[in-house]
């Protein structure tokens, strides 16, 4: 377990620096938006959680990842590559005029299940999801990644009210709470805390982690697979947006933007130099 654990943390570092070089050599991208769940999405993909099959994106009897945040595509491209859903090489031509994957997430891309980009909209989406799937009898899971930025929209919380009301426990929600939006600091803005007691009165189960932990990560949602309680569950996951990278954390002004090609090697060598720290 120790070993595996150690190949996932490793996995979770070539994961950051891939989708760093990607982002800086195309000059575009949501970096540090998608730095901050990297941990999230290596233990969905490679931590023996979702059932998906690269050779067949489109199984019937899959789970369902929703990326509502579809900012942080750069992390679910470089992510689906590795996991072979399309040729590595295909990142080289990220965001530029003769490629295939834009800034902000594509459902043509292999492996992804919603056009996302506009906040608070994949959400209900994967409520949908679920409830088709629930009333089908199947038994694939759904699960969402939200922005915690993202919770200002209220169609956020009409969702939330939609699944609790259909007891949709096959959704599993997951929250990146990098505490920081687009020009400042979440709680400096419109407080979201208490952010546990909101989902509980919404009707959710409400379990709080540690989003870069990945070891914690895969036993709460390996738990959460045979669905333990008729209601719906809540990961908040407390990140750090620009995480491994030190001089692009909390600095909300990063949103959006890649690093210059000349704070490429700077960017890389502090992402190095923290994975040989942990």
């Amino acid at each position: 377990m120790i070993d595996c654990i150690k190949n996932l943390k490793n996995k979770c570092r070539i994961i950051r620096e891939e989708m760093l070089k990607m982002c800086i050599s195309a000059g575009k991208g949501h970096v540090t938006s998608s730095l901050s769940c990297v941990d999230i999405l290596v233990a969905l993909y490679h931590g023996g959680i979702l059932n998906v099959d690269p050779q067949n994106p489109k199984a019937d009897k899959r789970d369902r990842f929703i990326l509502s945040k579809g900012q942080a595509s750069p992390a679910l491209y470089t992510i689906l590559a590795d996991r072979g859903f399309f040729d590595k090489r295909e990142l080289r031509r990220f965001a530029q005029p003769n490629g295939k994957m834009a800034v902000h997430l594509q459902n043509d891309i292999p492996g992804v299940e919603i056009t996302a980009g506009s906040l608070g909209q994949g959400y209900a989406l994967a409520a949908g999801i679920a409830l088709s799937l629930k009333l089908d009898r199947k038994l694939s899971l759904v699960y969402a990644l939200l922005g915690d930025g993202e919770c200002y929209e209220g169609s956020i919380w009409e969702a939330a009210m939609f699944i609790a009301h259909n007891k949709l426990n096959n959704l599993i929600t997951i929250i990146d709470r990098n505490y920081l939006c687009v020009t400042d600091f979440t709680e400096n803005l419109i407080e979201l805390e208490p952010f546990e007691k909101k989902w509980i009165s919404f009707g959710f189960n409400v379990i709080r982690l540690d989003g870069h932990d990945v070891e914690n990560i895969i036993v709460e949602l390996e738990r959460l697979k045979s669905r333990p309680q008729r209601k719906p569950t809540v990961i908040i996951a407390d990140t750090v947006k620009g995480y491994g990278v030190g001089s692009l954390c909390y600095d909300p002004l990063w949103h959006g933007c890649a690093p210059p090609a000349e704070k490429a090697t700077q960017c890389i060598n502090e992402l190095l130099e923290g994975s040989e720290n942990e």
